[in-house]
């Protein structure tokens, strides 16, 4: 599939949207289901059956200069779909 203007302008809007996101939120706290199956994903089962009645959430802080690559692979797209000529029909 070639990648059409409207393909690369939407993924390029979309990932700088996702940027500006990720620069605003300082942290990201999980409910409990969801912590449970990281922590299954990421091989904790051991940890988690030591504290069963425990309620755990787990707490995910991005980094600094992910929202800033978004944001700039983002606006690189956006451009890009802008210079390139409008597809016929």
């Amino acid at each position: 599939m070639i990648a059409k203007r409207h393909h690369l302008l939407l993924a390029g809007l979309l990932l700088f949207l996702v940027g500006v996101q990720f620069r605003m939120v300082q942290s990201v706290t999980l409910s409990e289901g969801s912590s449970r199956f990281v922590a299954a994903e990421m091989g904790g089962s051991a940890q988690q059956a030591m504290w069963q009645n425990v309620p755990m959430r787990k707490v995910i802080v991005p980094p600094r200069w992910l929202g800033l690559a978004l944001m700039s692979v983002g606006a690189v797209l956006t451009v890009k779909s802008m210079a390139m000529k409008g597809s016929p029909g």
